[in-house]
C-alpha cells in the first residue's frame, strides 16, 4: 500500500507582530524529509516508523515543515506548503497521514489545517485521512468533516508527540486492514482557555485528561482527546472542544463527547488564568529567594512566551525586576539582532553600553523604546547545542550568535535568533550555569518546566502591566473575528445543546 506522509505545523498568534515567512518553516521535501523524520520524536517520525515496519508499505513524503509559534503565515508560504502535500496525493495513494497543529492561520485563510484537508478531501474523496494535532489546536467544522481520525496531544509541556502520531497511525491502518470502523464525533465548546492553565500536571486540565483516558479504556473507544485551543489566533473557531472516535459506534461517540464536554464547561473557571500585577509577582520571587533552599526562583515571562508567538525582546519584566531590586537574575534568551551586531566585535571584559529589546510594536497604543543597558561582555558564543532535556532530545538547537552581557544585577543572553528556553543549554552554551543563580527569568510559560523546574526551588509567573504578545490578561487584545458569545470574554456564554 501507498501512504502519503507530511508534517505541517504552525501556531499562529494573530496579534504577534512578526508575520511567519517560508524560511521560518525551514522545510524538508522528499527523502530528505524521509530522512529528518524517520527518528524525530514527532507524530510523523512515529507515521514512518509503523509503516516502514508494516510489509509492503510505500511512503510518499512530499515536505516536513515546521515553524515556531510566531504571527499570520504568509500567503505565498501557507500555498507553496499545502500545495506541496496536495498535489503529492496522486490517484494510487491508499491512505493520508497528516502531523499538523492545529492552529494555523494564513493570510487570506482563517483556518489553515481545515483549507488543507477540504482540498485534499476535494481531489481524493475516498482516501482515508488520520491526523496528529498538538493540544493547542483549534478545532473547526471543517477539521473535522475533511478528516476521519483525529488524535490530539494529552500533555503539556507537551512530551508524547510521537505516542500520538503512532496512535492516530495504528488506528488508521486497523481501519484499513478491517479491524475497525472509525467514527468521530466533536464538540466544541465557548471557551478561551489559558494557556497557563493547559498544564496537564494539575487542576482542570488534568482532570480532563484522566477522563479522557478513563473512556478510552472502555470497550469500543478509540480515541479521546481534549483540545485546550490556542486563544490568541483571533478567528471565529479559537478555543476548547473534545473529539471522541468509537469502532463504529456514533452513539458511544456522543455520549462520551457529550459527557467530556459538560466536565469542561462545569470547570470552566479552572481553565481561566487571573494575572496579578507585576509587582506583586515580583514580591512574591524575592519572599522565595529568601526562604532556606537551593537553586533559583525561575521569573517566568508569559507575557512574551516564544512558544506561543512571543517576540522574545520585550524589557518589561527584566526592567520591573532591576527596579525592585532584584540581584543574581539570569536572563535569555533575548533576541536582539540589532545588539548582537554591536556586541560580537567587542572582546571578552570589554565595558559597553548597548540598546536592548522592545523592537517591535506590540498593539496600536505601544509606547516601548529600547532599553540602554551597560556592562561587561564575558562571553560569545556560535549559538548551537545538542538538546538534552525531554522536548525535541537529541535535536540541534541554533540560536544565531550569542553574547553574554553582565550588567551587575543580571546576566543577560542575547541571541541572534527567537528560542524558547526550553533547554539548559540556552546558558551552558555562553558559559553560564543556571543551577548556581539566584533568579532565572526565563521567557516561557510550559517548557522549561521540565528542565528548569527541576533546578529551581520555586517559580512565579509574571504578566506585564502593560501588555504583551501573549499576555494572559485577555484585556490586552482586540477580538473582532472570534464566535460570541464565549466565556470569559462574555458572562452569558453557554454550550450548545447536542
Amino acid at each position: 500500500m501507498k501512504f502519503l506522509v507530511a508534517r505541517l505545523n504552525h501556531e499562529t498568534n494573530t496579534f504577534s507582530p512578526l508575520c511567519t515567512t517560508l524560511a521560518d518553516f525551514e522545510p524538508r521535501y522528499g527523502a530528505d524529509a524521509l530522512a529528518g523524520e524517520r527518528a524525530a520524536r514527532t507524530a510523523m517520525g512515529a507515521f514512518i516508523r509503523l509503516l516502514e515496519a508494516r510489509p509492503g508499505s510505500t511512503l510518499v513524503t512530499p515536505v516536513s515543515a515546521t515553524a515556531n509559534p510566531g504571527g499570520t503565515v504568509d500567503a505565498a508560504a501557507y500555498e507553496h506548503l499545502v500545495g506541496c502535500i496536495v498535489d503529492a496525493l496522486a490517484s494510487d495513494i491508499d491512505a493520508v497521514l497528516l502531523d499538523l497543529h492545529g492552529a494555523m492561520v494564513a493570510a487570506q485563510v482563517p483556518d489553515g489545517e481545515g483549507e488543507l484537508l477540504r482540498r485534499l478531501r476535494a481531489r481524493a474523496p475516498n482516501v482515508p485521512i488520520a491526523v496528529a494535532l498538538d493540544l493547542h489546536g483549534n478545532v473547526t467544522p471543517a477539521m473535522v468533516e475533511h478528516a476521519d481520525l483525529v488524535v490530539g496531544f494529552k500533555t503539556y509541556p507537551h512530551i508524547d508527540m510521537a505516542e500520538t502520531g503512532e496512535h492516530a497511525g495504528r488506528l488508521l491502518l486497523d481501519w484499513l486492514d478491517g479491524k475497525a470502523r472509525p467514527v468521530m464525533r466533536w464538540r466544541q465548546l465557548p471557551l478561551l482557555s489559558h494557556t497557563l492553565c493547559s498544564n496537564t500536571n494539575e487542576g482542570a486540565m488534568q482532570r480532563a485528561v484522566q477522563a479522557a483516558r478513563a473512556m478510552e479504556s472502555q470497550p469500543g473507544v478509540q480515541a479521546v482527546t481534549v483540545m485546550a485551543g490556542f486563544s490568541l489566533a483571533d478567528f471565529n473557531d479559537a478555543g476548547m472542544s473534545v473529539i471522541v472516535v468509537t469502532d463504529d459506534d456514533a452513539a458511544l461517540a456522543d455520549r462520551l463527547a457529550d459527557e467530556l464536554a459538560a466536565q469542561l464547561w462545569r470547570e470552566r473557571e479552572g481553565f481561566v488564568w487571573r494575572s496579578e500585577p507585576l509587582a506583586a509577582s515580583l514580591e512574591r520571587a524575592r519572599a522565595l529567594a529568601a526562604l532556606p533552599g537551593q537553586g533559583p526562583v525561575l521569573l517566568l515571562d508569559h507575557s512574551d512566551n516564544v512558544m506561543s508567538g512571543g517576540t522574545c525582546d520585550t524589557m518589561d519584566v527584566l526592567a520591573a525586576a532591576l527596579e525592585a531590586g532584584l540581584t543574581g537574575i539570569a536572563a535569555g534568551p533575548i533576541c536582539d539582532p540589532q545588539a548582537v551586531a554591536q556586541l560580537w566585535d567587542a572582546r571578552d571584559g570589554a565595558h559597553v553600553e548597548v540598546d536592548l529589546g522592545n523592537r517591535f510594536r506590540i498593539h496600536a497604543t505601544d509606547t516601548r523604546q529600547p532599553m540602554l543597558v551597560a556592562g561587561t561582555v564575558r562571553a560569545h558564543s556560535d549559538g548551537r547545542f545538542t538538546v538534552s532535556g525531554p522536548i525535541y532530545t537529541g535535536a540541534q538547537a541554533d540560536m544565531g550568535r550569542s553574547v553574554l552581557l553582565d550588567i551587575g544585577a543580571a546576566h543577560l543572553v542575547i541571541t541572534e535568533k527567537r528560542m524558547e528556553p526550553y533547554d539548559i543549554g540556552v546558558f551552558r552554551c555562553v558559559g553560564l550555569e543556571p543551577a548556581a543563580q539566584r533568579f532565572l527569568l526565563l521567557k516561557s510559560r510550559m517548557y522549561c518546566r521540565p528542565v528548569f523546574g527541576a533546578l529551581a526551588r520555586g517559580l512565579v509567573e509574571c504578566d506585564s502591566d502593560r501588555g504583551g504578545p501573549t499576555s494572559s490578561n485577555y484585556a490586552y487584545f482586540d477580538f473582532r473575528r472570534l464566535r460570541r458569545p464565549v466565556y470569559p470574554l462574555d458572562s452569558g456564554a453557554a454550550p450548545e445543546a447536542h
